[in-house]
């Protein structure tokens, strides 16, 4: 059985699964609805609903709150449909971006490269190529994990968009169920189901501005896809990437982006460690991803496009520096996976989309 679902102010009419939430519906049309934690959590993708009825299911009450319910809103990311219905989203017309519909692939684990003491690279080759924007995300399955676990894609895709390979860096969270799997559990040769792509986080290359992209732990992934294919491109504008690690061996991929910034005379890499301890041979920046960016640029951001990707706090501290120096919110793109702690915390109400 299945129902269908009018979004606007789109106007666009889809089907809708029994049982099937209606994030997942719309993600699979090409229809990016705002979400973040996918769990009921968080409260991101509260949709008004104008006609038919809907069944909330595990909404949070504190992301979705009994009078947000009374008034007619729910969460797309738990939401399931008990009949024909319309729904207002906040869908925002983003010219760079591509209508790509999720699916669901499954890959074989080509290699598996140690990265550093905590972070892996699993190339993975897909039944069938998947068509992605530089950026975005796949859930990876894992046995006992409801939901999957998300990972960006460390690769740029191909020419034509696509790639039948992929590449992600899973760091090992202490503790995660998930990354835990990923590290100790899974072996070449070994097959996996993903679903992707997801998430808004691309280049907006039409605004044909400079860019700074500033990361942190194994957040590297989508900036390294960003940046490979700008330069595979032929993109002219500047381009700075400030990448911060604790300790030289976790910097990985350093000597990649050092070969990159010798041929490209419009790259520039900031290498940054936060903690180095005596006797190391490193004469680059030492501290934090926010205070080299902001040594970097002399405290001035005006006129660049940003993008951040990395653990909570270093975006918080980051946005912080680029607003400082004349950045605002229009201009600053990040992604960040939420867990349900994350999730849970207040947001800023100065940031909409960030």
């Amino acid at each position: 059985m299945s129902y269908q679902l009018t979004l606007e102010p789109l106007g666009a009419t889809i089907e809708v699964e029994d049982g099937q939430t209606l994030l997942d519906a719309a993600l699979r049309q090409g229809i990016y609805i705002p979400h973040a934690c996918g769990h009921g959590l968080c409260g991101t993708c509260k949709v008004q609903v104008t006609d038919g009825e809907v069944d909330h299911g595990a909404a949070n009450p504190f992301a979705l709150m009994e009078m947000e319910r009374d008034d007619g809103m729910t969460l797309a990311c738990c939401a399931t449909l008990q009949s024909d219905a319309t729904i207002e989203a906040d869908i925002e017309d983003e010219p760079d971006a591509q209508v790509i519909p999720v699916r669901d692939f499954s890959a074989t684990v080509l290699r598996i490269e140690q990265l550093t003491p905590t972070i892996k690279a699993l190339h993975l080759r897909l039944n069938q190529p998947i068509r992605f924007q530089a950026g975005q995300y796949v859930q990876v399955q894992i046995p006992g994990v409801e939901g999957g676990r998300a990972f960006s894609i460390a690769n740029a895709p191909g020419a034509d968009g696509q790639s039948s390979e992929i590449e992600l860096n899973v760091r090992l969270v202490p503790g995660g169920a998930g990354t835990t799997w990923l590290h100790q559990s899974l072996h070449e040769g070994d097959t996996v189901q993903i679903t992707g792509p997801y998430g808004r986080f691309f280049v907006r290359q039409s605004a044909q501005l400079p860019m700074v992209f500033m990361a942190g732990g194994s957040g590297l992934s989508s900036p390294r896809s960003m940046i490979l294919e700008l330069l595979a491109q032929g993109c002219t504008q500047p381009i700075t990437l400030v990448y911060g690690q604790r300790a030289l061996d976790e910097l990985y991929y350093d000597a990649e982006f050092r070969a990159l910034a010798a041929r490209h005379a419009n790259f520039n890499y900031v290498p940054v460690l936060s903690e180095v301890p005596e006797g190391t041979q490193w004469t680059g920046a030492r501290g934090f991803v926010h205070e080299a960016a902001q040594a970097h640029f002399s405290g001035n951001f005006v006129g660049h496009k940003a993008y951040l990707c990395g653990p909570p706090p270093m975006i918080e501290a980051c946005i912080g520096t680029l607003m400082q120096g004349r950045l605002f919110e229009r201009d600053i793109y990040t992604e960040k996976f939420l867990s349900a702690a994350d999730a849970q915390k207040t947001r800023s109400p100065l940031f909409r989309s960030i």
